[in-house]
């Protein structure tokens, strides 16, 4: 779980600054990141925890990286870009952790009465 984490903080400093420098295509590569970070952690473990602890992750770099420094100095200005990555990537995160468990097996259900 540690290595989904310190993988969360990554993709989160990595989105923070490609979100911003190549718009449009910048922003779907940062939302793809973390989406696929949070759902390749819940196919990896077969849990839930999977995708939670790479969106941990990704939220306490986001949440270091937007807070402003004494200089004035911030990463993240206040646009489209901006306010759809801190979004999307919390809707992203919420909808991998919370993803219903498939079934292990590819068999069909048995049925009673046969």
């Amino acid at each position: 779980m540690a290595a989904l984490v310190v993988a969360g903080l990554l993709v989160g400093g990595a989105g923070a600054l490609v979100q911003g420098a190549w718009f449009p295509g910048g922003l779907l590569l940062a939302l793809l990141g973390i989406g696929a970070l949070c759902y390749g952690g819940v196919r990896l473990t077969g849990t839930r925890t999977g995708g939670v602890a790479p969106a941990g992750g990704w939220l306490l770099a986001v949440l270091a990286l937007t807070t402003s420094r004494p200089e004035g100095d911030f990463l993240f200005a206040s646009g489209f870009g901006s306010y759809t990555f801190l979004l999307g990537g919390m809707a992203l995160a919420v909808i991998c952790a919370t993803i219903p468990r498939l079934p292990l097996t590819a068999e069909p259900p048995a049925r009673l009465g046969d």
